[in-house]
């Protein structure tokens, strides 16, 4: 069975999708981050500052959580931002362990109060 066929057949794998992304947004704009509006599985995490958004990203890394930091001039200047993309395969216990995370460094750099 080819994937279009299993996309028309399910649509399961988007709903886990959505629910997903909805689960991680709210999750995070609780927390005091700033996201990107939207209902998309692609959530910027919007920082501003390109050196906060690199420290951030090795910080993650070094939590086992892959992220990718964007700035100029990839972004415009001034919008650097963390860039995170969900998955139907994730777990809500993945995107939590991801969430508690994104917590902790975000105190840690001071970008949470």
């Amino acid at each position: 069975m080819d994937i279009l066929e299993t996309i028309e057949k399910s649509n399961q794998a988007r709903i886990q999708l959505a629910a997903n992304s909805q689960h991680f947004r709210k999750r995070m704009t609780e927390i005091g981050f700033t996201l990107t509006p939207g209902d998309h599985p692609i959530i910027p995490i919007m920082l501003g500052d390109a050196r906060l958004a690199q420290d951030m990203a090795a910080k993650m890394f070094k939590r086992g959580v892959y992220v990718t930091g964007f700035s100029y001039p990839v972004v415009p200047m001034g919008q650097a931002r963390i860039r995170t993309q969900m998955s139907a395969k994730m777990t809500i216990a993945e995107l939590d362990t991801a969430i508690d995370a994104f917590e902790q460094v975000g105190h840690e750099l001071k970008i949470l109060g």
